[in-house]
């Protein structure tokens, strides 16, 4: 390797393969969201027909993962079904739109655990479920959050040394979430 190549490939980190592999996931796990957005139907969510959001929700009650959890979704979720399909169908939007684009990567990264783990508690003694799928889908999340991955072709790695550079309040949150 020539002095030229070194400089330009730094560590392994820095690598434009390595950097771009980092990119690929984070861009990978945002569409899983926008995709899985495409079935949370509003305004009902599935209630009436008993389909989307609200039957695989059903199953944390169904099927419990964990009790208190069963609980809470059979109390306080399912009564109020309306505002909890609104809240995950803009979670998720989000979740897709800032992971694809790159932006305040590892706050979204953090919110993609908290969804997955939602999820796994809702489905994962379902019948047909395949429980790895869940424990992927966090595992994905924890590696966008561990690798800055909206540094990496990301408009985090675009506006990021500005706010570094900056002493704004503003600046000095999104360099953390970032």
């Amino acid at each position: 390797m020539n002095a030229a190549t070194a400089a330009r490939v730094g560590t392994a980190g820095d690598s434009y393969i390595a950097r771009g592999g980092v990119a690929a996931l984070r861009i990978g796990v945002g569409l899983l969201w926008i995709q899985n957005v495409a079935w949370k139907v509003p305004p009902d969510f599935g209630v009436h027909a008993n389909t989307g959001l609200y039957f695989f929700t059903r199953f944390a009650v169904d099927h419990p993962v964990f009790a208190p959890y069963a609980w809470f979704v059979e109390h306080v979720v399912l009564p109020n079904f309306a505002f909890f399909g609104w809240m995950t169908l803009l979670i998720e939007a989000g979740l897709g739109a800032f992971l694809l684009i790159g932006l305040a990567t590892r706050f979204w990264a953090v919110v993609g655990v908290a969804q997955s783990l939602a999820i796994m508690l809702s489905v994962l003694n379902a019948p047909g479920e395949w429980h790895w799928s869940y424990y992927l889908m966090i595992l994905a999340h924890v590696a966008v959050f561990a690798t800055a991955a909206g540094r990496s072709f990301g408009v985090d790695g675009v506006l990021r040394p500005g706010w570094q550079k900056s002493t704004g309040r503003l600046a000095g949150m999104l360099v953390r979430l970032s």
